[in-house]
């Protein structure tokens, strides 16, 4: 188990504070349940998905959920009322370009 790793020399130079405490926070809420190489996985897993809306195999996904079931309610709590971004492919951006013309 994880339970003596130094979560904090997992953050990366690129990484928000927002992305940084979100990651954080399901590192320490389950760094008791899993090894510390699993565990920075899922984390990074869940901020893929959190952040910018990953998928992953079905498993996966049902795991995530359900591990970040309390961690990520709290965060989207805070965020209720803020501007939110939202990506969109390519594709779509260009097909409704050329569709309002």
């Amino acid at each position: 188990m994880a339970e003596n790793m130094d979560v904090d020399k997992y953050r990366t130079f690129y990484e928000c504070d927002e992305h940084w405490e979100l990651k954080r926070a399901f590192m320490m809420a389950h760094k008791d349940r899993f090894s510390e190489e699993e565990l920075v996985c899922l984390a990074q897993v869940f901020t893929n998905i959190e952040f910018m809306g990953c998928k992953y195999p079905a498993e996966t996904m049902q795991l995530i959920a359900e591990l970040s079931k309390d961690v990520a309610a709290e965060f989207r709590k805070g965020r209720e009322g803020k501007l939110k971004r939202t990506f969109v492919a390519a594709s779509n951006a260009a097909a409704a370009k050329f569709s309002k013309k």
